[in-house]
């Protein structure tokens, strides 16, 4: 069951606007909107806590109509990305805020104060003033504030993207717990597709104020629709073919250079078909004969990237530009350098049907 829904959602701010957007959040998920700066992920989360009113549509939490409730009567917890703490209180008076409001006492705010606190490791924190922390440290305190109401669902609105890189990975680790033991649904406004990665069990991908495409990580990361979605999700390679048949009841891809592909998706004869291939199901070899997967393409190679321990080879064959992702010390072992041919190799059931119809569509993402 959906605990959020959003459906048939239209906002108009006059310079942008949100069209019939419809997306769900399971109950108990952790779900990603991604999207680009300027997508409209933030127009659409603001809108679901109430800070702008819908020219159409409806908000729906646990199957109530909440679009004319006013904020603070829809039980939501929300981080923002710059924390917005408050300089005068210390780290105790920021957690024990929201419940202040509620009209608790002190002998209940306490007992939840420190639990949280715990949970989020900053115990040893509540007596500091908030001038004094770090930014991983105000990012968790934020965090605490917004938990320890015990909202209906919390909202992250780039909540890590002003951390630096490990900051951010430590805080998705202890989030990854955090909503574990506590078992709050989540909805995370993100720009970065590790945040999906690490801790979504759903992503929805958003662009230009249009909904694109939802579903699991792993829907989008195998499946994604060509363009947009294909490329915020890192789909790697996107290729367009036509399907015939071949001996017996066998079907094969006929790509516009004449390579034939194979596939192990339910195909139609005589069909247009969109498929994507993962750089990392790419097996690459000097001779073709050492590996025994059905598809197999010529390139040559026109650029290497060595990234640590991975290395990502561009091939071509004829306008068909593939991009495989091996090890650094499997690259080494080609020995091999831009211009020399090679062999790319891949399974029938790594070539994963997006679309099936009339559109063709060549696309090889970015991967600098």
């Amino acid at each position: 069951m959906d605990l959020l829904s959003v459906r048939n959602l239209s906002v108009d701010l006059g310079n942008f606007s949100l069209k019939d957007i419809s997306f769900g959040v399971p109950e108990g998920s952790y779900c990603c909107l991604l999207g680009a700066s300027g997508a409209g992920k933030s127009v659409l989360l603001e809108t679901i806590i109430g800070a702008f009113r819908p020219k159409q549509g409806k908000v729906y939490l646990r199957g109530t109509d909440v679009t004319a409730w006013p904020p603070e009567r829809r039980r939501l917890g929300i981080v923002y990305q710059d924390y917005m703490l408050f300089p005068h209180l210390d780290v105790r008076g920021n957690i024990a805020f929201g419940l202040k409001g509620q009209g608790l006492t002190t002998d209940k705010i306490d007992p939840r104060v420190m639990k949280i606190s715990r949970q989020l490791d900053i115990e040893d924190l509540l007596e500091r003033d908030i001038a004094t922390l770090s930014g991983g440290e105000q990012q968790r305190v934020a965090l605490a504030r917004a938990l320890v109401t015990e909202p209906e669902i919390l909202l992250l609105d780039e909540a890590f993207s002003a951390l630096d890189v490990n900051t951010r990975e430590r805080l998705r680790t202890m989030m990854a717990r955090v909503v574990r033991e506590i078992g709050i649904t989540v909805l995370h406004v993100t720009h970065d597709r590790e945040d999906v990665w690490a801790l979504a069990t759903h992503v929805a991908v958003i662009n230009d104020g249009e909904m694109l495409q939802h579903g699991t990580p792993e829907d989008l990361f195998r499946r994604p629709r060509p363009g947009h979605v294909a490329s915020i999700m890192g789909a790697g390679n996107i290729i367009s073919g036509e399907v015939v048949s071949e001996t017996g009841a066998d079907l094969g891809i006929v790509l516009a250079n004449g390579i034939r592909l194979y596939s192990s998706e339910n195909l139609t004869m005589g069909s247009d078909v969109t498929l994507s291939i993962r750089p990392e199901d790419i097996m690459v070899a000097r001779d073709e004969s050492v590996i025994s997967a059905r598809n197999r393409i010529p390139v040559t190679l026109s650029e290497i990237k060595r990234r640590g321990p991975l290395t990502w080879l561009t091939g071509r064959s004829g306008d068909l530009e593939l991009i495989a992702m091996v090890t650094s010390s499997g690259y080494e072992s080609l020995e091999t350098s831009p211009g020399d041919m090679c062999f790319f190799i891949f399974k029938a059931s790594s070539l994963c049907l997006i679309e099936e119809n009339f559109q063709k569509i060549v696309l090889a993402s970015n991967f600098s």
